[in-house]
């Protein structure tokens, strides 16, 4: 029950993650397609004020996931963690480039260096979620055994499920940022920009579910354990995620932003927990459980209580966070002179 407990926890919290920091990493890929100096400035603009406040911030979501993983199943942080430390210390790399790179880009007041670290910045964006995309991937298709790095390090992660994993991780971020960012912009009154994020939200919307049915054959024959629970046991979750997905797209072509981000996420997060639902109870595909995996009671009750006893301050501060600059630039540099 505990362990039951435990996994509903870091999986929640992985679902804010991939709202929040996944939003945040898209945010890097339109950076990149937002075109030369001049004519990306308002959009990079927009993207700076959306983001700088709080992307650092969204990466405590990862750390609490892990911490979860490794205090409440430690065989399969162990397993994990020793089969994808390929793609995994590629996702700290990127990390901890893009963190570097945006702020560098802030401080820099000559034009080659903003481009050299506006460029770093949005790179490590995008290859960041696809390397985090091949490491769920590898886990859902069953490529990491139960031990120490008892499985291979290279297919691990370099396989047709993993692969998809990525380019479906990447699409939805930017999908996210966009959806996200054409609220920013509507609240700015900037009516040029809210079209341009528009056109590609509906568009990187569209790309995402294309690739998710093409998907379908993909794990038809890599990874038949996650597919058999996608359309037995998660179809409902899966269903869902399919019409809020929809439904934000027709949100989004009626300018009504604010319910488009909520479909979205809802999208996203259903599909998240589709994948949880499907592979339950499995940690590690195909023999290793939740039950066989976790730690004893009273480590799983101490974890509780002190994400418990955490979340009563992270969660208000966070939202006290976001609410403060989720305000026109203008009102946000009155409020401050004030």
């Amino acid at each position: 029950m505990l362990a039951d407990v435990m996994l509903a926890v870091m999986w929640a919290g992985l679902t804010c993650y991939a709202l929040f920091g996944g939003a945040d990493f898209g945010a890097g890929l339109w950076d990149l397609l937002a075109g030369r100096s001049r004519r990306g400035l308002p959009q990079r603009r927009l993207i700076e004020h959306s983001i700088g406040p709080v992307w650092e911030a969204n990466h405590v979501w990862l750390i609490f996931v892990l911490v979860l993983l490794w205090s409440g199943f430690s065989p399969v942080f162990a397993a994990v963690l020793s089969t994808l430390y390929i793609p995994l210390t590629l996702t700290a790399l990127g990390i901890i480039a893009r963190g570097a790179a945006f702020a560098f880009r802030k401080a820099s007041t000559q034009l080659w260096q903003q481009r050299l670290f506006g460029a770093c910045f949005a790179v490590s964006s995008v290859v960041t979620p696809f390397f985090l995309g091949t490491v769920a991937g590898g886990v859902a298709s069953g490529r990491v055994p139960s031990g120490i790095a008892k499985g291979d390090v290279v297919t691990g992660w370099v396989n047709p499920t993993s692969l998809l994993g990525g380019v479906l991780a990447v699409l939805t971020c930017a999908h996210l940022a966009a959806v996200y960012l054409c609220a920013d912009a509507a609240r700015e009154g900037d009516h040029e920009l809210v079209g341009g994020f528009r056109r590609r939200a509906v568009t990187s919307g569209l790309l995402s579910g294309l690739v998710a049915l093409a998907g379908i054959g993909i794990l038809h024959q890599d990874a038949p354990v996650l597919f058999h629970g996608l359309t037995h046991r998660a179809l409902g979750v899966v269903i869902v995620s399919a019409v809020a997905g929809v439904v934000g797209l027709g949100l989004l072509l009626r300018h009504r932003y604010v319910l488009a981000r909520a479909a979205a996420a809802l999208a996203v997060a259903a599909i998240i927990w589709a994948w949880g639902v499907a592979q339950y109870p499995y940690m590690l595909v195909p023999g290793t459980t939740v039950a066989a995996s976790a730690s004893v009671d009273s480590v799983l009750a101490a974890c509780l209580i002190a994400t418990a006893v955490g979340a009563v301050l992270l969660i208000p501060s966070l939202w006290l966070l976001y609410t403060t600059f989720q305000r026109p630039a203008d009102q946000a540099a009155r409020d401050g002179r004030a």
